[in-house]
C-alpha cells in the first residue's frame, strides 16, 4: 500500500491504492473527506485481457499470431542481469503481432494518461527509423483493453487482406 501526495500545492490531498474485500481500490483524501473508487487496472492485467481476447479470434493461427513481453517487469539485480544478457531490450513494444505476409505489427499499452518511459520513446523511434511503428493503446478497464487491441488486430487484418 503506497501513499502519495497527488499535488504539490494541495498539500491536503493524499492518495493511495489497496484491497477491500479483494477488490483494488483508490482512496483520497483531500481536505478532511475521504472517496473510495474503483482503481485502474495494472497494465499486466490488460494485456493479460488482450491476449485472451486476440487468441480467441476465429483468424488466430490462421491470419496472424502474437508475442507479448514485459520488458518492464520488476526484476531483481541478477534477474535484470539475466534478462539484458538474454536479449530483454528496455522500451520493446508490449504485443507483436505477426501478420500473414511477413508483416509485423506492434502496440504498447498505457492506463490512462501513462506516460512512455524514455527507453520507450527512443526505442519506439529507433523501431519507427526501420518502418516499424508502434501504436499506443490507452485504456482504463480490462474490458476496454481488450476491446480496442481486437479492434487495431481487427483493421491490421482488413488491410492487409488481398
Amino acid at each position: 500500500m503506497a501513499a502519495s501526495s497527488t499535488s504539490a500545492s494541495n498539500r491536503t490531498r493524499q492518495t493511495q491504492t489497496t484491497r477491500v474485500n479483494g477488490k483494488r481500490v483508490k482512496i483520497t483524501t483531500a481536505n478532511g473527506k475521504v472517496t473510495i473508487t474503483d482503481a485502474p487496472p495494472k497494465e499486466w492485467e490488460g494485456q493479460a485481457a488482450q491476449i485472451r481476447a486476440l487468441r480467441a479470434m476465429p483468424e488466430y493461427g490462421k491470419q496472424f499470431l502474437l508475442a507479448g513481453d514485459q520488458n518492464s517487469a520488476k526484476r531483481g539485480p541478477r534477474a535484470q542481469q539475466e534478462a539484458i544478457a538474454a536479449g530483454m531490450t528496455p522500451g520493446e513494444a508490449d504485443v507483436r503481432v505477426y501478420l500473414s505476409g511477413g508483416r509485423l505489427r506492434m502496440f504498447e499499452n498505457k492506463v490512462g494518461k501513462g506516460r512512455l518511459s524514455p527507453a520507450q520513446v527512443d526505442r519506439h523511434a529507433a523501431l519507427a527509423r526501420l518502418g516499424h511503428h508502434v501504436e499506443v493503446v490507452r485504456f482504463a478497464s480490462v474490458g476496454e483493453a481488450a476491446d480496442k487491441a481486437v479492434a487495431l488486430v481487427r483493421g491490421w487484418l482488413a488491410a492487409n487482406s488481398p
